[in-house]
């Protein structure tokens, strides 16, 4: 009976085993940190940073190995873990989730899940790979509204349209109404548009302005 409670609080590791799961935890860290170096973005690359993901994934490995299934030990970790406090703001949030993502991956080396351990490093940092790659999280094409004020029954709106086709994807005209009752030649037509290029918007508008008949355009973003 007694020797079954010690098996329950306390396992004995090996030199093999706490070798085997440090190598795994390296190889892990390692393609952990490539995944990060590959689809870094950001402005503010750090090598320290990238060294420091290899490095926690280790010594997760070890903090897991060192608790086992002893839960005084467990409890004494994370007292001595209380009292540190880390100075350094995290500016990304990508990088957050890579120190999770190579604390679990610490995690199964600490408790020999070593499939779980490279399956899992692969698979997740070949998703965001991917993800990034394709730049999938990317928001789509904002829409504008373009109002136009018109004047002159005599123009067939070639020019214009030559304009609208050569700024927009895709163009639509939502409304057409006349203004004035004496007036009948002045129209606001409003458009919905999607921008070929995002920044031409101001020049769009040059152009616009400077077709005869067009008395007044604006251009409004479509916050839906």
């Amino acid at each position: 009976m007694n020797e079954e409670l010690q098996d329950i609080f306390f396992y004995a590791l090996t030199i093999k085993d706490v070798i085997g799961r440090l190598l795994v935890a390296l190889f892990c860290g390692i393609m952990i940190s490539l995944f990060y170096r590959i689809t870094y973005k950001g402005y503010s690359y750090s090598s320290t940073f990238v060294n420091s993901i290899i490095l926690l994934t280790m010594i997760t490995t070890i903090v897991i190995m060192v608790i086992g299934n002893n839960l005084a030990a467990a409890f004494g970790l994370v007292g001595a873990m209380s009292i540190i406090r880390f100075r350094t703001a995290i500016k990304d949030t990508i990088d957050i989730m890579f120190i999770f993502f190579s604390l679990a991956i610490g995690l199964a080396c600490g408790v020999d899940f070593v499939s779980v351990a490279i399956i899992g490093t692969m698979v997740i940092g070949s998703i965001y790979f991917l993800i990034v790659k394709f730049n999938l999280s990317a928001p789509r094409k904002k829409d504008f509204l373009l109002q136009l004020i018109t004047v002159g029954q005599e123009s067939d709106g070639k020019e214009l349209n030559k304009i609208i086709s050569k700024y927009c994807r895709k163009h639509k005209v939502v409304n057409v109404k006349g203004l004035g009752e004496d007036r009948s030649n002045m129209l606001e037509v409003s458009y919905y548009i999607k921008l070929k290029d995002e920044n031409s918007g101001q020049n769009f508008i040059k152009e616009i302005k400077a077709v005869d008949e067009v008395k007044h355009a604006n251009l409004f973003f479509d916050e839906e």
